[in-house]
């Protein structure tokens, strides 16, 4: 089944009035449950096409489809209602709220999404165990190694059943043996839950266990 669809996608920017083509024009269907990478050097438009499909901005051209229905023109509020519904997102700095204990950083979704705070706290907790961060509950951002600060990140991702986690450079902050650590799991959660995951990495750890890699350079994916 074709979750996600672009259509002749282009993005453009501007550099001091010099138009910098980001991405030129990327025709790419996403099945649910994949496993899927987009790699490439650094201004090869990997994570522009991320934010894309994460509708976090728009195309300059062409359109972004989910699950048949364009959304590469709605509202800022309707883009805002969608992600919340249907995504989760990893990012390479955690984007933890510093103020907030792991327990409410990973609730924060389920509280906008106006879910009540027994159920808030009985999902947040079981999910919590299940990736082995339970005692990190009552901490704070700044009271964790990165690797527990990204696991938070990802339980945060998941904690609204997501059909698509969208990760760019999840592994980044990371040694290798905690990035491993951290790709086992989202592995695991690819293939228990079907959760389609898209990351955007030059990891060669990430890279190597993607189970489709697109290659992207000067904003084209390569044949």
């Amino acid at each position: 089944m074709e979750i996600i669809k672009t259509d002749s996608l282009e993005k453009i920017y501007s550099d001091n009035g010099v138009p910098v083509h980001a991405l030129r024009g990327i025709d790419l269907s996403i099945q649910k449950g994949e496993y899927i990478v987009f790699a490439g050097p650094s201004g090869s438009g990997k994570t522009t096409l991320l934010n894309l499909i994460g509708a976090l901005d728009k195309p300059t051209k062409g359109k972004v489809f989910y699950e048949g229905k364009d959304i590469s023109q709605k509202s800022k509020k309707a883009l805002s209602d969608f992600r919340l519904n249907n995504l989760g997102f990893i990012f390479q700095a955690y984007n933890l709220i510093p103020v907030l204990s792991a327990l409410e950083n990973i609730e924060f979704s389920m509280m906008l999404k106006g879910v009540e705070q027994k159920i808030r706290n009985e999902r947040a907790f079981s999910l919590m165990k299940d990736l082995e961060i339970e005692e990190l509950a009552h901490k704070k951002p700044n009271e964790m190694s990165g690797g527990q600060q990204q696991r938070v990140a990802v339980a945060r991702a998941i904690i609204n059943d997501p059909t698509v986690v969208l990760a760019d450079e999840p592994t980044a902050n990371l040694d290798s043996k905690t990035g491993g650590l951290l790709l086992d799991l989202m592995e695991k959660m690819n293939e228990d839950k079907k959760i389609t995951f898209i990351f955007s990495s030059h990891d060669k750890q990430v890279i190597e266990r993607g189970k489709r890699l697109l290659m992207l350079k000067d904003g084209l994916i390569e044949k």
